[in-house]
């Protein structure tokens, strides 16, 4: 699959968040995420493995009851089950890879 960038596309998350699936596969599907400064990714967990990159902004993401200051060019990987979310400092630009393919972050079921 092969997918031009494009600025359109974003689907409401959650109160200062919005996503776009970029590509997927049969295993991984990867997600571009805008985040809204003092916006809050509530604790949630789900099954599938996350890893994370973060191009623009700044947040502290907890991760199993750990926080972590992350910054431009830091990177992530959350295992499946496990709590995390996020609270956004900055206006935010993260690229995340999920695996298995989240089903809910599919086109068209938004």
């Amino acid at each position: 699959m092969f997918k031009k960038h494009s600025k359109t596309g974003y689907c409401f998350a959650l109160e200062g968040i919005e996503r776009k699936t970029l590509v997927y596969g049969q295993e991984t599907l990867m997600t571009e995420f805008l985040l809204k400064a003092q916006s809050t990714l509530p604790q949630h967990s789900h099954p599938q493995e996350q890893t994370g990159y973060l191009v623009k902004g700044r947040m502290r993401l907890t991760i199993g009851g750990e926080e972590f200051d992350v910054e431009v060019g830091d990177s992530w990987c959350i295992p499946g089950g496990v709590e995390h979310g996020a609270e956004i400092i900055e206006d935010s630009v993260a690229i995340e890879v999920f695996s298995p393919v989240r089903a809910d972050y599919l086109p068209g079921t938004e």
